[in-house]
């Protein structure tokens, strides 16, 4: 009996092992056409946490990133600027549920990774950490954070990862659409009182560094980077990204009429990238540790917002299993 056990035991390993090297070759055949996995696919489980961890993160960031901008609602100047304020966060909130949801096909439950953020074991951008203090703060942030993330996420609309890259598609419509709102505050402050175009200069000075820096630390201190590359989940490393992006910058501020607070940007003819000058690394790991500006404030409203909604959460729970329940009982009489 106990030969027969094992002789069973062992022929269900050699059929996962099989399994496993079947499911390997497909994955990287698909790899190297640079075509897509899809959920029911089979895939190593380091491309599976890879993923859980960016496309949870990129959510996270999406929801935490709503919080700077909600409290400038009600001090818009005008009716027309909150109105175009509130529509952005709300697609903000939008991007951050079709991330969730496409996290979710990996098999991590959204409240999973709920409890993991407002637990503080997931991260978000570090962007999200910083005071918006002045109204032209929300043009800075348009202008810059959401070009920062337009570069960073375009790429991913052809992730190796059919979910995720088909979420990006719509994301990155919405996005570019609060880049020129941004823009266009920044544009019209810059053409306005001296106080204004001031405002306007100071928002982007505070804003310039922080955003540089949400593309990640540099390649050569980047260990997932290479990796995500490699799975073509990632198309550019993260100082190719933040090249792009000052480029980018360089044309678009000369429009505004304002500069950016940077002198040693400069265009390298022999690599073809655009460079800038030092970053503050350490104060970015420090914003990441939990050490930043918001950080204990961004998370308090999170766990407040959580907390607040748990009555939502237990209705919405309550109706789809009456409805389930009436569905059972509606099928049974038709039988």
């Amino acid at each position: 009996m106990v030969q027969n056990l094992q002789a069973v035991s062992d022929s269900q390993s050699e059929q996962v092992r099989e399994s496993a090297a079947s499911g390997q070759a497909y994955f990287d055949r698909i790899m190297a056409e640079d075509s897509r996995i899809e959920p029911r696919d089979w895939m190593p489980e380091a491309y599976r946490r890879t993923l859980v961890r960016q496309i949870s993160q990129h959510a996270h960031s999406e929801i935490i990133g709503m919080q700077p901008e909600a409290n400038w609602i009600t001090r818009a100047p005008s009716l027309k600027r909150k109105a175009i304020l509130m529509a952005k966060v709300q697609d903000e909130a939008g991007h951050g549920l079709y991330l969730y949801s496409a996290a979710e096909t990996l098999g991590t439950p959204r409240q999973k990774m709920t409890e993991d953020l407002i637990a503080g074991n997931a991260r978000y951008s570090s962007i999200f950490n910083y005071p918006a203090v002045s109204w032209a703060d929300m043009g800075a942030i348009g202008w810059l954070v959401d070009g920062a993330a337009i570069c960073n996420q375009v790429p991913l609309c052809r992730a190796s990862y059919g979910p995720y890259g088909r979420a990006m598609v719509r994301v990155c419509k919405e996005e570019s659409f609060h880049q020129r709102q941004g823009f266009e505050i920044l544009l019209e402050l810059a053409n306005g009182t001296p106080e204004q175009k001031q405002m306007a200069q100071d928002a982007v000075n505070r804003w310039y560094a922080p955003s540089l820096m949400m593309f990640g630390p540099p390649d050569d201190d980047s260990p997932n980077s290479k990796q995500s590359m490699a799975w073509n989940i990632k198309r550019f490393s993260n100082d190719e990204l933040r090249s792009r992006f000052v480029g980018m910058m360089v044309e678009q501020v000369e429009v505004l009429g304002l500069t950016l607070p940077d002198s040693e940007i400069r265009f390298n003819e022999e690599t073809k990238m655009w460079e800038h000058g030092p970053l503050d690394w350490n104060e970015f790991r420090e914003v990441l540790a939990g050490r930043g500006p918001c950080n204990a404030q961004r998370m308090e409203r999170r766990r407040e917002a959580h907390e607040n909604g748990a009555w939502v959460r237990e209705a919405a729970a309550e109706y789809a299993r009456k409805t389930a329940a009436w569905s059972a009982e509606a099928a049974g009489v038709a039988s």
